[in-house]
């Protein structure tokens, strides 16, 4: 088979990859949901012809996703995860010992079912009985839970469609009342090449409600740019201030203690957008 899979990434510019077979297709509910066999990244998700996960590649979004606001509370229990049904950020927040329940609330199910066929290694943990499962709208399970979680990881596809809602301010002050006293949340918020008036915009918007807003970066190199953000809203704890030294070991591939601490060296250009 010599077939292309085409990601428009921006107006002016594509991704290609080859594909050796097309493993899943539907239309659900909400969106297009494909699964490919590719040969550059191996196998892949892609909604509504935008990537979202490879097998290649995943590891670094989902363990920066979690592992670095987990390890910046210092006492997280309760966790919710919004999107992010492909289960990666479930695997990788059952990795903490302290974690006793872990709430993934995903609207669509077609993208959960395609995950544990196709996926297994990214939704290998979906069946832990700390999980719980919801099919449901994100946004309003936020604004129905107040002072419900520890630690709320927004895994979010583009702010379009179903997902627009989870970067706008009504969204952030829902999550602020969701968490508990002394709670944080991240969220990914796009690239710095491409997106850099979104990170300005959701950065403002988180810091007007949150005593303490951060962004730090990871390379995933199946995302427009490569160079992809998160910010944390943070309650009280500062992931600037993690004593590094006496952090859990973990099995990870990409995060570890060292580059918990560079993740926050932003480049200058980058820097501009969340002190402008």
């Amino acid at each position: 088979m010599n077939s292309w899979f085409k990601e428009l990434q921006t107006p002016d510019m594509a991704i290609s990859c080859r594909i050796k077979k097309v493993l899943h297709y539907e239309q659900t509910p909400f969106q297009e949901l494909a699964i490919y066999d590719t040969v550059q990244f191996g196998r892949m998700l892609v909604l509504d012809d935008v990537i979202q996960t490879t097998v290649i590649d995943e590891f670094v979004y989902h363990e920066m996703i979690t592992h670095v606001g987990l390890n910046t509370h210092p006492r997280a229990r309760r966790v919710l995860v919004i999107g992010g049904g492909d289960g990666g950020s479930i695997r990788e927040i059952l990795k903490h010992r302290l974690i006793e329940k872990a709430t993934l609330v995903e609207i669509d199910s077609g993208v959960i079912e395609a995950a544990k066929k196709f996926l297994p290694e990214i939704s290998c943990s979906l069946h832990d009985p700390r999980i719980e499962i919801i099919i449901d709208d994100g946004i309003k399970h936020v604004r129905e839970n107040k002072k419900s979680y520890d630690l709320i990881i927004v895994d979010s596809t583009d702010p379009v469609g179903p997902a627009e809602g989870l970067f706008a301010s009504d969204f952030y002050q829902d999550v602020y009342h969701a968490l508990t006293e002394d709670g944080l949340f991240v969220a990914q918020t796009e690239s710095p090449f491409f997106n850099k008036e979104l990170i300005r915009q959701v950065f403002g918007r988180i810091s007007e409600i949150f005593p303490l807003t951060r962004l730090y970066l990871a390379n995933v190199p199946s995302y427009p740019g490569g160079l992809w953000s998160f910010t944390m809203g943070s309650k009280k704890y500062d992931p600037l201030k993690v004593d590094t030294a006496k952090l859990e070991e973990l099995d990870t591939r990409y995060y570890s203690p060292s580059v918990h601490e560079v993740a926050f060296v932003l480049p200058p250009f980058v820097a501009e957008l969340v002190n402008s």
